[in-house]
């Protein structure tokens, strides 16, 4: 059975066809996300501490590490940090440093820059997960020798120097030219968790036919673990979390082993939780004196003021249960027992009355 292992300096996560879904948590990556990119730009790393924190307690087996940030205040001041090649090496030795002191997470070094690869792997602990090399050759060059030097597993994406092919035969083609360009180089099959990049369903009707097909194909033909966008799928449609929720345990069954997502359900904010308590007021509902709002929002089906797991985590435990990867159901109980639920059991509440 072919196993990926990535480890931190006291943890070990295992990516393989006999194990568990193993979920890569892709929360702490500025991209997109404006407040955090300013955080950083100011040297403020709470934030990513928090989410690291966040995501380990939701189930997240491995945090993937993102640098990509751009810091717009300093690039008018100093124009170097319009230059990702300079900001990334700093910044992803940093945000690994800050991560490693919250928790002992395995984790996932994920940059474009090369410098950032390295940093990244020069102060993980343990055997990180090298996101990412694709078919490109001069991304082979440059990304290659770096896995082998410091002889971690990789992300192989499934597009090359003429772009991402919707053809999954093209997409299976570059796969297997990074694996086998790979060897070369020393790296074992296994040691490779392609990407066979999962196109959004709401453009192409058959991305989902298609991702299952291509799975199957890495797992029977190349051998290879893969990974994927999970959320790529459902990218542009209402109820994401509907299609995602549908898309994992479906990808799973075809083959694939694990997926780049949030596993954090976001905490209900007080904007939300003010314009739900009118909508109840409006409707001659009457709450009891001092409901505080985690009782509101858990009474009406909102969620949590909390972080909590989130639906794609439900489904993915309930996948592992379902494939006999969760046999005792063990993991399936402790997913769904109340974290705010009192302990059971026990003397709580002093000696038991002896009867007459």
């Amino acid at each position: 059975m072919t196993r990926t292992v990535v480890e931190s300096k006291t943890k070990t996560a295992i990516i393989g066809f006999d194990q568990p879904f193993c979920v890569i948590g892709e929360r702490i990556n500025p991209t997109g996300r404006k407040i955090l990119a300013e955080e950083l730009e100011r040297g403020d790393f709470s934030r990513v501490q928090a989410d690291a924190i966040a995501q380990m307690a939701a189930g997240a087996d491995i945090l993937d590490i993102n640098s990509g940030a751009v810091f717009s205040n300093k690039m008018a001041e100093d124009p170097r940090y319009a230059d990702n090649n300079f900001v990334e090496p700093t910044l992803m030795k940093e945000l690994v440093e800050c991560v490693q002191a919250v928790t002992d997470a395995p984790l996932c070094i994920d940059s474009s820059v090369p410098g950032a690869l390295e940093n990244g792997l020069a102060t993980a602990e343990g055997r990180p997960l090298l996101n990412s090399v694709t078919g490109e050759e001069e991304r082979l060059e440059l990304v290659l020798p770096l896995v082998a030097k410091y002889n971690v597993p990789v992300v192989a994406i499934s597009n090359d120097d003429t772009g991402i092919s919707e053809d999954p035969d093209v997409r299976f083609a570059v796969a297997k030219k990074i694996v086998e360009r790979a060897a070369d180089f020393g790296i074992k099959a296994h040691d490779i968790v392609v990407d066979p990049l999962v196109m959004p369903i709401g453009a192409m009707a058959t991305a989902g036919e298609q991702v299952f097909t291509l799975v199957r194909r890495l797992r029977e033909e190349l051998g290879v673990n893969t990974t994927c966008g999970a959320s790529n799928i459902s990218f542009g449609l209402p109820n994401r979390h509907g299609i995602n929720n549908a898309f994992l345990p479906m990808a799973f069954q075809a083959g694939m082993t694990s997926a780049i997502m949030n596993p954090v359900a976001l905490p209900v904010g007080p904007k939300k939780i003010a314009e739900h308590k009118e909508k109840v007021a409006a409707s001659g509902i009457v709450l009891p004196e001092g409901m505080d709002d985690e009782t509101f929002v858990k009474l009406f089906g909102l969620g949590s003021t909390k972080p909590r797991a989130g639906k794609e985590m439900e489904a993915i435990r309930a996948a592992n249960f379902l494939m006999n990867h969760d046999p005792s159901g063990g993991a399936w109980i402790n997913f769904n027992k109340d974290p705010d639920a009192a302990p059971q059991g026990g003397r709580a509440g002093g000696r038991r009355r002896r009867r007459a």
